[in-house]
């Protein structure tokens, strides 16, 4: 079992509070990414659930005890970094065994669960090379390892792509994907990669200024956000945000301190005066499966636009159609008042 729960936790350094009572209950087998800007605290957060980090104030329970003043080695959790933090002098096999090695394991038992997890991460042919002689996913994938084999209550991934290229951060994020789905266990996940949390997570918790600001699917994060910086900071590109008067109603653009916001894909592209406002087009943005146009609306700021297939042209007025059904409204302290 791996459910987790956070009661009222605190967190601070000196006089400086950087986690701000959160709340949270993780189920057991659940995969929960922990996203936010940097400095946020979703890094802290995840080492208080490790031990890593004293807790300030409140109670996290795993498994239904009390651990917030245990150890790191009695709490039962495994903790991948960026950093592989691999011993350079072993073998692949001697790495990911080494902490059943230490807790006096029967050697039968360890070769067997090293065997099983090399399988699960095609680690098999590797098992007898040294880190130095693997590429930087390769050793991702033996911290992984090293990690399985101890059979944890909870996994906890601490930006654990970060140091690979592009291609290798897709390769990784497919195979902790289906290593969840053949685990099932408990996922504790930290990115600043809004792919990665979109793609893997059962849940996302998104945290602003030591809050948490949200908690849901990525489907509700994106379709349903809570409010303004939920709806900035989730999806690339971001939601438009416009000032508008008061959205419970009909409303006007430009003025009041209500604001109107609208995803790139939901703007229809017409002809200059048939629209909600009009735009010139001052970049274009070809990048393959997508054009996103950024178009220049004078007093409304500049709006971001994904096409479907329209020609436009830089420097051409265009009109931008709002659908009644894809607009956001938020109140002046930025909580969501209805979303289409």
């Amino acid at each position: 079992m791996g459910a987790i729960e956070l009661r009222n936790v605190e967190k601070w350094f000196s006089e400086v509070q950087v986690i701000k009572g959160v709340d949270l209950t993780i189920a057991d087998g659940e995969f929960i990414i922990f996203v936010g800007p940097s400095g946020c605290g979703k890094s802290t957060l995840l080492r208080m659930i490790g031990g890593l980090e004293d807790v300030s104030r409140g109670q996290i329970i795993i498994d239904g005890m009390d651990a917030t003043d245990q150890p790191p080695s009695k709490r039962g959790l495994a903790m991948v970094f960026q950093s592989y933090a691999l011993y350079p002098h072993m073998t692949v096999r001697e790495n990911m065994g080494f902490s059943l090695k230490t807790a006096g394991a029967p050697k039968d038992e360890l070769d067997a669960k090293v065997m099983d997890a090399a399988r699960g991460l095609k680690l098999e042919p590797l098992l007898e090379r040294r880190p130095k002689e693997l590429s930087g996913g390769q050793r991702q994938r033996v911290a992984i390892g090293r990690s399985i084999v101890r059979d944890p209550t909870a996994f906890l991934f601490d930006e654990p792509l970060s140091n690979l290229d592009a291609s290798l951060r897709v390769d990784m994020r497919y195979e902790i994907a289906k290593l969840h789905q053949r685990l099932k266990s408990t996922m504790i996940y930290v990115t600043h990669d809004q792919v990665e949390a979109m793609t893997l997570a059962d849940r996302i918790v998104v945290l602003d200024a030591g809050f948490i600001a949200q908690v849901g699917t990525p489907r509700e994060l994106y379709e349903r956000p809570a409010n303004l910086f939920v709806a900035t900071f989730i999806g690339s590109p971001k939601m438009n945000i416009l000032p508008c008067t008061d959205g419970t109603g009909d409303f006007v653009l430009g003025s009041g301190d209500h604001s109107l916001g609208i995803r790139p894909e939901h703007i229809e592209v017409t002809e200059a005066g048939q629209g909600t406002c009009d735009g010139t087009v001052d970049i274009i943005e070809y990048l393959g499966a997508d054009t996103f146009v950024i178009a220049d609306c004078g007093a409304l700021g500049k709006l971001t636009v994904r096409l479907r297939g329209e020609d436009v042209a830089l420097g051409q007025t265009v009109g931008l159609s709002f659908p009644d059904a894809a607009l956001h409204f938020f109140d002046p302290s930025g909580k969501a008042m209805r979303a289409g």
